[in-house]
């Protein structure tokens, strides 16, 4: 509490300072290009044109106002009041001044003030400095865009001429101060809302700077390479798979590589929203953070699953359709509606996200992807030529690799046991997988009917409980059945978190103790087992029957239990039985009690070893 008190008193400082500092900047601009009385910063020469004074509504001299007072309507409060930074979170929300320009920039300074940035950034003063150097003689309009922008273009974002040709000259400015970004194709729009809201391009460039040199590790803002960027797009995969279903099957179904569709996400948000809608976006995400960027984007899918779903796609590129729909997304759908449906979904928490982001991290890390890393192709669909199996298809198994986590969806399926080739023997299967993490399991009956499960933890934990069956995995584990129609059934409390009760500190310090020992458990690197499914608050569910993902004897093999089991089979993979568990909450998965025709278990393999 205290802590919070300090934070909110110097906001409140802050806020002050900063009502003081609007009302004298007609005034100071007027007399003088020295702005120290008001920041603090020493005095500095501003660029020829550079000065740009506020009109009634806050609108500065980059801004087409005729095409502002028709996306955004200035008619909100002018000042804010706010004792609690809870507060400032609802309002953000809200959208308490999302309908005065004015406020909104005032809002904007102080929050960007806030960001605790590493000792030197650069500031106004530095923009200065440096602008004409790097601009020479070349017109605005027609300077080349940084390399780490990835040929994203600039938003319009209402900007008239001058506007534009300022985020470029911010943007040069930005890449001479920051020679250590080398992927960012965010930051145009950034710096094209910031620009809004900015006296000049210095100041601008000074709120742009302070927001990437954040150096507060759990308060992550803009992804600044490659590897980060691409990581936050398996995330992203990840988040579709567990809570937009619908969409997710959707974009399985008519996208040849549903990565790729996911590595879109950003574009959506940062560039095709319209003014309005970013402006609202970005407000909530000053306060809040990244998260806030998955919850819009899951929403965006969520939208568009629901307008498109049962029509046919207006071209045959599903990531061109979502661009336009989200370009137009005013024809269905609010800001304030937008912003709703985001945080109505019951998502993952912000440490669960970032061992999600961690894990997918490494994964690209050991595809020898670096932080200096240019853009590179690195999701790979099934590859046909090479696969077979006397199970599945190409297409079925595609299909089970859009459900698995990304980080594994960049490996190429890697047949360990086949009960066609090794004989119809557990122990067998045993020998064949052990020392393997992830797993597929493959059940083909005698009637035709196909079933798996996707299985987090080498099966040679087992070995671990003194010859007892026990069960062990991660909330990764799921179950599903191919024919004869498809289903997946994902762990219970993804869908029911409420089953995860509020940890005494007793009961904390003994999940924490369980969760280290999972994470040590089939490793000697605990990064190698990152997973959202080993937070401490997955290991206090009011009954073990929701957590028995996967167990294994030498007389069978189980997977899921709690009321009964998705799958038993004898230890002759011969027979096997299915019903409803508590852990998955499923369906039998084929016929109750079934003959095996064939059962084959598939490891993940990088492609480049292959």
């Amino acid at each position: 509490m205290p802590k919070q008190a300090d934070e909110c008193s110097r906001f409140k400082r802050n806020w002050n300072g900063l009502v003081i500092y609007q009302n004298s900047l007609k005034q100071t601009l007027a007399t003088s290009p020295d702005t120290s009385t008001s920041t603090g910063r020493k005095p500095r020469a501003l660029p020829p044109g550079a000065a740009c004074s506020m009109d009634s509504h806050g609108y500065n001299c980059f801004v087409d106002r005729d095409k502002m007072d028709t996306a955004i309507q200035d008619l909100g409060p002018k000042e804010l009041s706010c004792t609690e930074l809870q507060d400032l979170k609802q309002l953000a929300r809200q959208g308490y001044w999302a309908n005065s320009h004015a406020l909104r920039g005032k809002v904007y300074q102080r929050l960007i003030r806030d960001i605790p940035c590493r000792t030197v950034t650069p500031d106004a003063s530095v923009y200065s400095d440096i602008v004409g150097k790097i601009v020479g003689k070349h017109s605005s309009s027609t300077l080349p865009l940084p390399e780490f922008v990835d040929n994203t273009q600039v938003p319009s974002y209402c900007l008239n001429t001058r506007g534009e040709g300022a985020v470029r000259k911010i943007l040069l400015c930005i890449a001479n101060q920051f020679p250590d970004i080398s992927f960012c194709p965010a930051l145009p729009a950034v710096v094209a809302l910031l620009l809004h809201y900015s006296i000049d391009e210095a100041e601008c460039f000074e709120k742009t700077c302070r927001i990437l040199a954040c150096n507060d590790p759990s308060k992550k803002l803009i992804d600044q390479s490659f590897l980060a960027f691409e990581s936050s797009c398996m995330t992203f995969g990840d988040l579709v798979n567990k809570y937009c279903q619908a969409a997710h099957k959707l974009m399985v179904a008519v996208s040849e590589d549903v990565l790729q569709v996911y590595a879109d996400w950003q574009r959506w948000l940062f560039g095709e929203l319209p003014l309005s809608y970013f402006a609202r976006v970005f407000d909530v995400f000053l306060v809040e953070g990244y998260k806030v960027l998955y919850r819009v984007a899951l929403a965006i899918l969520k939208f568009f699953h629901k307008v498109r779903a049962g029509q046919p796609l207006e071209s045959d590129n599903v990531k061109e359709d979502i661009r336009a729909f989200v370009k137009d997304i005013a024809k269905t759908v609010s800001p304030e509606k937008l912003l709703e449906k985001a945080f109505a979904i019951r998502l993952f928490s912000r440490k669960e996200i970032q061992l999600l982001q961690m894990a997918n991290e490494k994964a690209l890390k050991q595809k020898g992807i670096t932080v200096k890393q240019k853009r590179q192709f690195v999701h790979l669909a099934v590859h046909a030529e090479n696969f077979h199996s006397e199970i599945v298809s190409v297409k079925e198994m595609r299909d089970i690799w859009s459900w698995i986590p990304e980080r594994f969806a960049l490996c190429q399926p890697l047949l360990l046991f086949s009960s066609l080739q090794h004989g119809y023997s557990l122990s067998r299967f045993y020998f064949q997988c052990e020392g393997h993490e992830p797993t597929l399991l493959l059940i083909k009956t005698t009637q035709k009917e196909v079933c798996g499960a996707y299985l987090s933890t080498d099966w040679s934990e087992r070995n671990k409980f003194g010859g007892k069956l026990c069960f062990f995995g991660t909330g990764e584990c799921f179950v599903f059945r191919l024919q004869p129609e498809v289903q997946r059934y994902e762990w219970v409390v993804i869908k029911h978190p409420e089953l995860t009760k509020p940890m005494s500190l007793e009961s904390t310090a003994a999940a924490s103790r369980h969760c280290h020992a999972m994470s040590l458990s089939s490793s000697s690197d605990p990064a190698d087992r990152l997973s959202p499914f080993l937070a401490t608050r997955h290991f206090n569910l009011p009954s073990k029957t929701e957590s028995m993902f996967m167990a294994g004897g030498c007389d069978c093999l189980i997977i899921g239990g709690g009321g009964g089991q998705a799958l038993y089979i004898d230890g002759d993979l011969n027979r096997g039985r299915t019903g409803h568990c508590d852990t998955f909450n499923n369906q039998p998965l084929c016929s109750e009690n079934f003959l095996i025709a064939a059962v084959e278990a598939w490891g993940f393999q990088d492609p480049d070893t292959c």
